[in-house]
């Protein structure tokens, strides 16, 4: 003679569990975990009561007990997120000159690729139908001012920076 089971409480269990992964994702997020704090409850609370509910029926607990632990578990990793924000505001309190830091970081990266950039010679070439046509850019700021002036005087002569070869 088969013995029938009873389901109850087993529809908490599956809403538990699914909230406590739910705390789980969300808990170990950076910055985040602090939010997963209220899913974590809502999981504890809803396997704690169907539980109690399988308890009475003889009803399985498997899914009530996965959605209990879990929801523990992930409730104190979003739970010690809080310990670490707490640990970063202190840090920040004591060193006021981090966001100074971080600007000083920027404006040297800034400075250095700039630097960089103006030091940089750039040779182009683009050939098509036998055609060529070749653009050189040195360096040399003074070099491209006299050409800026040339051109901006009408002087057209030909020189090492722009050639077309035919």
């Amino acid at each position: 003679m088969e013995e029938l089971r009873n389901n109850t409480g087993q529809n908490l269990g599956i809403a538990a569990l699914i909230a406590a992964i739910i705390t789980f994702v969300v808990a170990v997020i950076p910055c985040l975990g602090l939010i997963a704090i209220i899913p974590g409850i809502i999981a504890i609370v809803l396997a704690s009561v169907g539980l109690s509910q399988a308890a009475r029926k003889n009803s399985p607990r498997g899914v009530l007990l996965a959605g209990l632990i879990i929801g523990i578990i992930a409730s104190l990793i979003a739970v010690s997120q809080a310990f670490v924000v707490e640990k970063i505001v202190q840090k920040a309190d004591k060193d006021h000159n981090w966001p100074n830091g971080i600007q000083n970081i920027i404006n040297d990266v800034h400075d250095n690729v700039t630097r960089e950039l103006e030091d940089a010679k750039i040779s182009i070439k683009v050939e098509s139908n036998g055609g060529k046509v070749e653009i050189s850019a040195s360096p040399d700021k003074k070099d491209r001012e006299q050409k800026l002036e040339d051109l901006e005087r009408g002087n057209t002569q030909k020189d090492d920076t722009l050639q077309k070869k035919k």
